[in-house]
């Protein structure tokens, strides 16, 4: 299973937010900067973020990002579950159906395989994503512009 680019920028959006804490609020720009994401990418994540209550994103002078507290208790499972969905890892319907699809036991398998992968991702929290070494290394990236 490969996740989508829109996920991994969400883990590396809440990851960084979460060594930030106490700091000035960076921007999305900031963000967007430091781990090395265009900006518009980092603009629709954050919006989604945002609506999902895991972060706080407020406009203007004294405004930036911050993590809420169910951002930093968030299960990566639970996440990664939110963001790439739960369509089956193999389309059997489609335009070309599957002849195989009446009585194929490779979908199931998929289907039980995939709920492992996120099963093994649910205890983990945004928090025990950055203990160290990760915090530290995401506090020493240089904020760069973002790529466009």
């Amino acid at each position: 299973m490969r996740l989508t680019r829109y996920t991994d920028v969400a883990l590396r959006v809440l990851m960084r937010l979460a060594v930030t804490e106490g700091a000035d609020p960076p921007t999305t720009r900031e963000v967007a900067g430091t781990m090395r994401v265009p900006y518009t990418h980092t603009a629709k994540v954050v919006a989604r973020l945002q609506h999902l209550g895991l972060l706080d994103a407020r406009r203007g002078r004294g405004g930036g990002l911050s993590l809420t507290s169910a951002g930093h208790s968030a299960s990566i499972g639970a996440l990664v579950r939110e963001l790439e969905g739960t369509d089956d890892v193999v389309e059997c319907e489609g335009t070309t159906p599957c002849p195989l699809r009446s009585g194929c036991r490779l979908r199931g398998a998929l289907r039980k395989a995939q709920e492992a992968f996120y099963a093994s991702l649910d205890p983990i929290t945004v928090t025990d994503l950055v203990a160290s070494p990760t915090g530290p290394l995401l506090l020493g990236i240089d904020s760069g512009p973002p790529p466009d």
